[in-house]
């Protein structure tokens, strides 16, 4: 991953992003912050992550979250297609699984610290 341009789309009251946010300081690794809730990633983005980089569809979602129990999507994700699951993805921000850190190509979905560690320092060193 590229960490010339890290675009973070974040929640403010996450506690997940929170410590993202912490470990990218900590190793001064510069990004910019996206509010999740107000500039969710595009539909292009998202087709994007899924075809180039192979990323599972179920992983972009945020499966313990409110507003996906509340629009029922366990149920509804069957009958969806995958542009009807991606626009709903773009759409609403706490549908997503957060935090996402992006240099534009490549994502993380989640914050998993080895798996961030692997992508931004040991290949940058």
């Amino acid at each position: 991953m590229k960490k010339d341009q890290l675009t973070l789309y974040a929640y403010s009251r996450c506690s997940t992003c929170r410590k993202a946010m912490a470990w990218l300081d900590a190793h001064d690794i510069a990004y910019e912050v996206e509010e999740i809730l107000d500039n969710p990633p595009t539909t292009t983005l998202f087709h994007h992550w899924l075809e180039a980089q192979g990323v599972a569809l179920s992983s972009l979602y945020n499966s313990s979250g409110e507003k996906y129990r509340e629009l029922r999507m366990k149920d509804r994700i069957p009958t969806l297609s995958l542009e009807e699951q991606v626009a709903l993805l773009a759409s609403h921000g706490k549908l997503v699984k957060r935090p996402l850190l992006t240099d534009g190509n490549e994502v993380l979905v989640g914050f998993k610290e080895p798996q961030w560690a692997q992508a931004l320092l040991e290949s940058h060193s």
